[in-house]
């Protein structure tokens, strides 16, 4: 068949198959050029199609997304820079970036996320840079949340829901230089010690220091939280509330209690145990003085009637 004829389903097939490999599509209103594909305020409501599978630098930001798609971001194994500020992307799940494991830069920041799940930075060993900001519905992150961003420089977490942290969750971000934490609820309790004590010692540049305050308890309200580590010590380890004391009077009070009881139970029964002794003796004297006369009767009675014969024994 001539090529004249037209393209055969082969041939179409092997087109379209080059096209995908080459990346050299790109999506609709969008900007494609060097490894770069530029989508910003396009009004784009899911993530668009036809990404160019050599792309390296996607910019999806100011746009209404609202899901990013694993099967479709994990084609994209070249890519190191994503910028999905801006969206309405509500959740992030253990598999959305399966399959960008080089990802240097990730920007979530101004979305309306309500869930990280645990592992879902978990194949991102290579990102530097990480921004989910201005969030106000995400409450938490788990302990397993940085588990292997290992390489982590840059951490921004203002304008968030979120009340506290877990340390842990710091443990393998060795190489975390600056930490943004204003804009948060804070609650500075006692649970919020050790997070509190890990700031201290961890030296990191905290850029908005000032407006990342406490707002509980009361004691502590506008205190900047990278500061709180020692008087919170104090509240939690050597200083006592009034619930504190109360404790400790009841623990007291039972404790004298229980003594008082002892005691008293000790006396009487050193009582009891002297009467018996006493009684056992008294009665044992008695024993005593009564044989005694017994024995001795015969004898007096004898001398009676020898005074009585008035005869002179012989010897």
């Amino acid at each position: 068949m001539s090529l004249a004829a037209g393209p055969g389903p082969g041939w179409l097939l092997f087109s379209f198959g080059m096209g995908l490999v080459s990346g050299s599509k790109c999506p609709k209103n969008c900007q494609c050029q060097a490894q770069e594909v530029a989508c910003t305020g396009m009004q784009l409501t899911a993530y668009p199609s036809d990404v160019p599978l050599s792309t390296r630098r996607l910019y999806l930001n100011d746009n209404a997304i609202t899901f990013l798609p694993a099967m479709n971001l994990g084609l994209l194994s070249d890519l190191v820079y994503l910028d999905c500020q801006n969206n309405l992307i509500r959740e992030v799940m253990d598999y959305t970036f399966i399959g960008v494991f080089r990802l240097i830069y990730l920007r979530l920041s101004s979305n309306n996320l309500m869930l990280v799940s645990p592992h879902s930075f978990s194949v991102l060993s290579s990102l530097v840079h990480l921004d989910i900001s201005n969030n106000p519905h995400l409450f938490s992150l788990s302990k397993y949340t940085f588990a292997n961003t290992s390489s982590l420089r840059h951490l921004d977490l203002r304008n968030t829901g979120l009340q506290t942290l877990d340390p842990t969750a710091f443990h393998s971000l060795v190489t975390l230089q600056t930490l943004y934490l204003s804009g948060n609820p804070w609650k500075c309790n006692c649970s919020f010690l050790d997070f509190t004590v890990y700031l201290l010692v961890s030296h990191l540049n905290h850029p908005d220091d000032d407006n990342a305050t406490c707002v509980e308890p009361t004691e502590l309200a506008g205190w900047p939280v990278t500061r709180a580590g020692n008087p919170l010590r104090y509240m939690c380890i050597t200083h006592l509330d009034r619930q504190d004391y109360i404790f400790l009077l009841l623990v007291g009070f039972c404790i004298f209690s229980a003594g008082t009881v002892a005691a008293w139970l000790t006396g009487m029964c050193a009582v009891l145990y002297q009467n018996a002794r006493r009684k056992a003796s008294e009665d044992k004297a008695e024993d005593e003085h009564g044989q005694r006369p017994e024995v001795s009767r015969p004898i007096f009675q004898s001398r009676a009637d020898s005074a009585q014969d008035g005869l002179p024994r012989q010897i």
